[in-house]
This record gives structure tokens, C-alpha cells and sequence, in this order.
């Protein structure tokens, strides 16, 4: 197919202001493309960034804005050029609609880190129209950042996966930390965090969560599956874990110390900072000098790395923690978030739910 002529539109629940409260908006969707892929949204999941976009934390927040990018849905239609895609298969889309395709990263298959990527929303597209994301009833995304879904995954499990399972799994597989026998920590017990123990555990890994406070023990052990759980100011249980780790997933999106999670690296060991501080983080060179330990980032994952991890969870079968809502509550959603009030993703049912004023 080219692209329809007829102009389209369709309703999403978009942020107006830095209030970030949601309400009903209607808008032109894109016309699909030669490479494009037309999409009916079933569900779409909720993210702490969602969050800091809508209520414009990071300075850089354009409205009207329809957040989510965590977007499961059908194929309707597809542009001339495609032939991934059919009409009638479940597909994701992550945090990413485009890239410039020419720079190192793109050509490595590293598009997450190109300069001139486009977000799923709060972006502007090549043909000049604004991005918006997943709280609609469609989009219209470029085949390079549509996924299939494989066939027999809940679409309400598959959404979380598109952001929070890749944004562990890409430096876990990166970082050549993907064999079993590892002894790995999780810092945060959030959205991520969760997702980072689900996935570590089915690597082969001995997972350990390092969180604030004794409220999550028992889900981080009964229900994730975590082998051992550590409160960071409990200094003697600190102190028993000293140079046990290769390495810590820190999804921690506050300012933190960083020495009490450096001193619990084995030689070699990896920090690998994943939440988004606006401060300064500082440590003490020794703590880095003495075990040649590494402190890095990493940003979500590539699309091949989002392939690759939908089959690892599903060849492992692997299931999140998800709080399933209606477009209705997204509101009350975005509050609870704000207050860590959520075990542990919430998914927006937009198939299911009423969308219009």
C-alpha cells in the first residue's frame, strides 16, 4: 500500500502543561508510508519517564503530549516497502522512532545512542509532525522500530518488556554478563529493578536487592525469586557482601551515594547506572583504583537487542508483576508512581477503555 490520502485522525489522553494531568486530545495521525507500519493500540505500560516528561522535570517538555512507550498493538496496515509486517500481527514499539542511519552508532546497529534519534513522543518526526505516544487508539510507526511479539505472549506482559525488560537486558548481554554462575545485585526494586531480577535469575544468576528499606523482602524473595535481600544502611550485612559481586544494576532515579554499592564489587566489577539524576554523583578514586572496578551507563537497548530479548523471555517464560488499568485512572496512576506506589508496572488497557471526552 502507499500512503492514504484521506487525512485520519485519532484521540489519545495528552498532558497540557507541567501539571502533566492527561485528558482526551484528537489529532492528525501520519499518513503510513512506504516504510511505515499503521498500528492499532491494544495496551501500552507506564514509566517513570512518562512521568518526568509530562510534569516537564527535564526542561525540554513540548504540548500537547500523548506519553507511553511501551506500545503493543495490531498491524492494520503497511506502507509499500515493508515486508517484516502483515495486517493482523501483535507488534511493540519502544522508546524510539527513527534514527539518522548514517552516524557509528546507527551503523553498529546502535541506534538507542545515535545524535539524532526521535523519541516516540515529545519529538518531532522526519516529515515534520510531532511524535506521540502509546495512550492513543493508533500510531504510525517506521518497520526499523516495530518488533513482532512472540506468538503466545500476553500483549499485557509483552508492553513492560519493550522499555524496562530491554534497559536491563541490553547491558547484561553487552557487557558479556550473560552467563550463568554470576553473582549480580540489583539496586531499586522499581519498574526496572523488578525486571532485573526476573531476568538475571533466568540467566543463571544469584540476584541480591539493594533497597532503602525492609517493605519489598518479601516479594523481592517469594515472588521475584531473589536470593538474597540487603538493606543499604544495615552496615554489618554491607559488610558480609564486600567484594561479592560482579556486578550491580542501579536503577536508583535519585541522588545516591555511590561507595557503599563501589565497596561490594569483586576485582573487575561493574556499576552500571541506569536512573536519570540531574545531580552530580561523587565517589573516591581508590574505590575504583583498587579493584580496577568500572563505574558505566547504558541506555535502554538497540531493536536488535529488543528481538532478542522479547525470545529470551519468552523461550524462559518469563512473567513481570503488572497492575493492568484503564485509561480513566492513568491519572491516579501517574500519582501512585510519583509515590513508588506500584507493584510493579502499570499497563494501560486502551483497547478496553474509553478514550473520548
Amino acid at each position: 500500500m502507499g500512503k492514504v490520502e484521506v487525512e485520519r485522525k485519532t484521540t489519545g489522553w495528552a498532558a497540557r502543561d507541567p501539571s502533566g494531568l492527561l485528558s482526551p486530545y484528537t489529532y492528525t495521525l501520519r499518513e503510513t508510508g512506504p516504510e511505515d507500519v499503521h498500528i492499532r493500540i491494544i495496551c501500552c505500560g507506564i514509566c517513570h519517564t512518562d512521568l518526568h516528561q509530562t510534569k516537564n522535570d527535564l526542561g525540554m517538555s513540548n504540548y500537547p503530549m500523548v506519553p507511553g512507550h511501551e506500545v503493543v498493538g495490531e498491524v492494520v496496515e503497511v506502507g509499500s516497502n515493508v515486508s517484516k509486517f502483515t495486517a493482523g500481527e501483535i507488534v511493540g514499539v519502544g522508546c524510539l522512532v527513527g534514527c539518522c542511519g548514517g552516524c557509528s552508532p546507527c551503523e553498529r546497529d546502535l541506534e538507542q545512542y545515535c545524535p539524532k534519534k526521535i523519541w516516540s513522543y515529545n519529538d518531532v518526526y522526519i516529515d515534520g509532525q510531532p511524535t506521540q505516544g502509546g495512550f492513543a487508539r493508533a500510531t504510525v510507526v517506521h518497520q526499523k522500530f516495530v518488533v513482532k511479539i512472540p506468538e503466545g505472549m500476553a500483549v499485557e506482559q509483552a508492553a513492560p518488556l519493550l522499555c524496562a525488560g530491554v534497559t536491563v537486558y541490553s547491558p547484561l548481554s553487552h557487557f558479556g554478563l550473560k552467563r550463568p554462575g554470576l553473582r549480580g545485585g540489583i539496586l531499586g526494586l522499581g519498574g526496572v529493578g523488578h525486571m532485573g531480577v526476573l531476568i538475571a535469575k533466568a540467566m543463571g544468576h544469584h540476584v541480591t536487592v539493594i533497597s532503602s528499606s525492609n517493605k519489598k523482602r518479601e516479594e523481592a524473595l517469594q515472588d521475584l525469586g531473589a536470593d538474597d535481600y540487603v538493606i543499604g544502611s544495615d552496615q554489618s550485612r554491607m559488610n558480609e557482601l564486600a567484594d561479592s559481586m560482579d556486578y550491580i544494576i542501579d536503577t536508583v532515579p535519585v541522588h545516591h551515594a555511590l561507595e557503599p554499592y563501589l565497596s561490594l564489587l569483586r576485582l573487575d566489577g561493574k556499576l552500571i547506572l541506569m536512573g536519570v539524576i540531574s545531580n552530580p554523583l561523587q565517589f573516591l578514586t581508590p574505590m575504583i583504583m583498587l579493584g580496577r572496578k568500572v563505574i558505566t551507563g547504558s541506555f535502554i537497548g538497540s531493536m536488535k537487542e529488543t528481538e532478542e530479548m522479547l525470545e529470551f523471555c519468552k523461550e524462559k517464560g518469563l512473567s513481570s508483576i503488572i497492575e493492568v488499568v484503564k485509561m480513566d485512572y492513568v491519572n491516579t496512576a501517574f500519582e501512585r508512581l510519583e509515590k513508588n506506589d506500584v507493584r510493579y508496572r502499570f499497563v494501560v488497557d486502551v483497547e478496553g477503555s474509553k478514550l473520548e471526552a
